[in-house]
């Protein structure tokens, strides 16, 4: 796969680095970044081969937001294709937020605006200490809208309005106190590979259960969320990974998922 605004790699863990790589633009969002994304999102979630997903930028910025060329292209075209520009974002974060593989936001510099939607699509994210971050958008006269749905659900509602209503910039403390990003880290890359570690420790099936589940329960009922789990937990057992992690324990062995077998 070849692309012109972003980078992949694949080691032979099976973790594959996507790196936004327009620096001199401080990776902002265009036209042709929103497609590629979206096309690598599918093409990783397709590829048994991939284990874990690390999203990062290349330079000293994650993602400056929407590109304000890309903004002033929007506003020549008629609303039908505004909507369109707009859709075409929305469908790339789903794509990403609904990768069957753990996703690692290596959050490397500044995040704004649409960038702080990239991480909050991540299952997990590290921030560099010296990284800064903002909800931006009011301050252009526009609002976070595509990114809503994930920033709300990562921070909550009230944190949210707290950092949407005046698109005041943050540091990365307030990064993590509020919950945008998990860890904070003066040595970034010791930090990823830690959660890169861990996350090899899990079966790629059960994980992608386990995003399923979470979605699942989280806007469901109580007793909607029962049948639902009494199935999923039953169709765990049956599968290949559940009865060899079920082996596995019952003989003291690693699974074959760990043991490279």
């Amino acid at each position: 796969m070849s692309y012109e605004t972003i980078t992949l790699d694949l080691d032979m863990r099976g973790v594959a680095t996507v790196m936004l790589n327009r620096p001199e633009s401080h990776n902002a969002l265009n036209r042709a970044m929103i497609a590629e994304l979206h096309d690598v999102a599918l093409q990783l979630a397709d590829d048994d081969n991939v284990r874990i997903v690390v999203l990062t930028g290349a330079g000293k910025s994650f993602c400056a937001g929407g590109d304000i060329g890309w903004f002033r292209d929007t506003l020549a075209i008629d609303r039908a294709g505004r909507i369109a520009e707009s859709r075409a974002l929305a469908e790339m974060l789903h794509a990403l937020y609904r990768l069957p593989k753990p996703l690692i936001g290596r959050i490397n510099g500044a995040a704004y605006g649409g960038g702080t939607g990239m991480i909050s699509v991540c299952d997990v994210a590290v921030a560099d200490h010296g990284a800064r971050f903002g909800l931006t958008e009011v301050r252009l006269g526009l609002m976070p809208a595509n990114i809503s749905p994930y920033v709300v659900a990562r921070i909550g509602a009230a944190k949210a309005r707290s950092t949407m209503l005046s698109g005041a910039p943050f540091g990365a403390e307030k990064a993590y106190r509020i919950g945008l990003v998990d860890e904070v880290s003066e040595a970034l890359d010791a930090a990823v590979e830690a959660q890169i570690t861990a996350h090899l420790e899990a079966s790629l099936s059960a994980v992608a259960a386990t995003k399923k589940l979470i979605d699942f329960v989280d806007i469901h009922d109580i007793e909607t969320a029962k049948d639902y789990t009494s199935e999923a937990l039953a169709d765990a057992w049956e599968t290949d990974d559940g009865r060899e992690g079920i082996a596995s324990f019952l003989a003291k062995r690693l699974p074959s998922w760990r043991s490279g077998a």
